[in-house]
């Protein structure tokens, strides 16, 4: 599955979900299922926490967290 949002794509696999930010320096930022938290309640954000690599990024709304949310088979917090 890809979303689209204003910064890039993210792109959700059932192992793994990248987001590929758009501009100059085309960042990827890449995580396996199990080190992503789907933190809702207005916030909308992904957080990755593994044990090589930590990073967020805001989404655009709460429709694109429940996409992936219901991709990955992954709770909202």
């Amino acid at each position: 599955m890809v979303i689209t949002f204003k910064s890039g794509k993210i792109i959700v696999t059932a192992h793994e979900l990248v987001v590929r930010l758009e501009g100059e320096h085309k960042v990827t930022l890449q995580a396996q299922v199990d080190s992503i938290q789907l933190i809702g309640n207005g916030a909308n954000v992904i957080s990755a926490n593994g044990s090589e690599c930590k990073w967020s990024i805001k989404l655009d709304n709460e429709q694109q967290l429940n996409q992936i949310s219901a991709e990955l088979c992954c709770a909202i917090i």
